[in-house]
């Protein structure tokens, strides 16, 4: 009664091929992908160090805003330095600390062909006292991290950083200066005993007097 639509040979014909290609294309893929995995693993650098090359122990104005940064140095474990590794710096979430350009606390920056990561440009709150960034480089799966000592001061210094003197320095300071006051006085003092004391003869020398004698007076005949 009912005829069924009929399917056009030419139509399946055109169909088939097309349909064994994907499915050729989807084997190669599968198969492929273990050995692209395994290339991109071999480029990758089984360890990574990472060191800090600019910035470690400067001290900024609170509220003032970082010109200086920054800079890390990413290598391999024969020193090469390593390329378009993902370096992130995280600040303190409270006490003193800031944020970075993008208004956040931490910040992702790729390594260049020196291997070389920089981050400036934060601005510093108004809490003094010492803090750390966290820095932790990463590029498949090699991982490093370490820290870079900073400092915010309520003291007027310029708005370029300096780095920290070494504790104890003014102390050692000022030792020093008591050491040359009391050499220079014991100098003094030598110099004042090797004069001697000045003799009672020396200070009130003798003077001959002039004496008169008795007159006599001559009466007579010259």
């Amino acid at each position: 009664m009912f005829a069924g639509k009929a399917t056009h040979p030419e139509s399946i014909s055109s169909i088939q091929p097309l349909t064994l290609v994907v499915r050729i294309c989807v084997v190669l893929l599968l198969l492929l992908r273990p050995l692209l995995a395994q290339n991109v693993a071999q480029n990758d650098p089984a360890i990574l160090l990472i060191r800090v090359v600019d910035g470690a122990g400067a001290v900024y104005p609170i509220g003032s805003r970082a010109t200086r940064g920054v800079t890390v140095q990413v290598t391999d474990e024969i020193g090469k330095p390593v390329d378009s590794a993902a370096v992130s710096f995280r600040l303190p979430d409270d006490g003193p600390s800031g944020t970075f350009s993008s208004g956040m606390r931490m910040e992702i920056v790729t390594t260049g062909p020196d291997g070389r990561a920089n981050v400036w440009g934060m601005q510093w709150n108004r809490v003094t006292g010492p803090f750390e960034i966290r820095i932790t480089a990463a590029k498949g799966q090699a991982r490093a991290g370490t820290v870079c000592a900073l400092y915010l001061s309520n003291s007027l210094v310029s708005a370029e950083p300096r780095s920290v003197a070494p504790a104890g320095w003014r102390s050692h300071r000022k030792i020093w200066i008591g050491v040359g006051i009391a050499a220079a006085a014991f100098v003094g003092v030598a110099a004042v005993s090797s004069r001697g004391t000045p003799s009672a003869t020396a200070a009130a020398p003798t003077a001959n007097a002039p004496q008169i004698g008795t007159p006599s007076i001559i009466i007579g005949r010259p």
